[in-house]
């Protein structure tokens, strides 16, 4: 008879805190559960409150990971996103979320980490780690990482230059991204407001596109996020 062992999980000694702003974190059922339940009732919400209507979901991949980016206009637009995915899948879906916004509190790190299931990303002096960790997470089967490429939320409706981040990790690697654009975010949430207006959302998914035959040269890098800036800003035209 084998001896039995008892092997705890590896976070036992952490606080809250702690937990919540690791990744990628240890799986509980009881986490997984109420991000379902929350995700069920936040697409009911947008459909009601927001009309929220999605156009282009046959675009989603069906398999592999992939990365979905999209103009940046309020903070409905993370919840948008995942509400485009299969709830079968939203545990596999990470949107990137600013650490120094996002987990700054421990209110803003729990809805971050266990209803968004937000990926800490840290825009200054740990970008490059930061990628590097979106990257490892990509190379997982079936994951889904959610990018805003301008960096923060527009407060004139306008899309911003994509950062080179997103050329970045993609250039020369066998990875789809899709293209998507939110219309509605500004006038629904705009930045400094306390709460959401029952304005009309759209989302419009595009088709995925694959950077493989790039090499991996800061001009491509650039060339990438011109080329995903104008898809974005093409499918916005859609709603003209």
């Amino acid at each position: 008879m084998n001896e039995w062992e008892y092997h705890p999980p590896p976070d036992i000694d952490e606080t809250m805190v702690e937990h919540l702003r690791d990744f990628p974190r240890e799986p509980y059922m009881l986490i997984y559960a109420i991000r379902s339940l929350v995700a069920l009732l936040l697409r009911g919400w947008l459909r009601v409150y927001h009309r929220l209507r999605i156009e282009g979901r046959e675009n989603l991949p069906e398999r592999g990971s992939f990365i979905l980016v999209c103009n940046h206009t309020s903070h409905l637009d993370t919840l948008c996103m995942l509400s485009a995915v299969p709830l079968r899948k939203i545990h596999r879906a990470f949107p990137a979320a600013a650490t120094d916004y996002f987990f700054s509190s421990l209110p803003r790190t729990a809805v971050s980490a266990v209803l968004i299931n937000a990926l800490p990303f840290d825009r200054t002096a740990k970008g490059a780690q930061s990628l590097t960790l979106c990257a490892e997470l990509l190379k997982n089967e079936g994951n889904i990482l959610i990018i805003f490429p301008e960096g923060t939320r527009t407060t004139s409706g306008e899309l911003g230059r994509f950062r080179s981040g997103i050329g970045r990790l993609v250039v020369g690697r066998d990875l789809a991204v899709v293209p998507c654009n939110l219309q509605g975010g500004l006038k629904a949430w705009p930045k400094g407001k306390l709460l959401p207006r029952p304005r009309r959302l759209r989302l419009y998914i595009g088709e995925p596109q694959t950077y493989t035959h790039l090499e991996k040269n800061a001009a491509a890098v650039k060339a990438i996020c011109h080329d995903l800036q104008e898809r974005v800003a093409e499918l916005g035209s859609l709603d003209a």
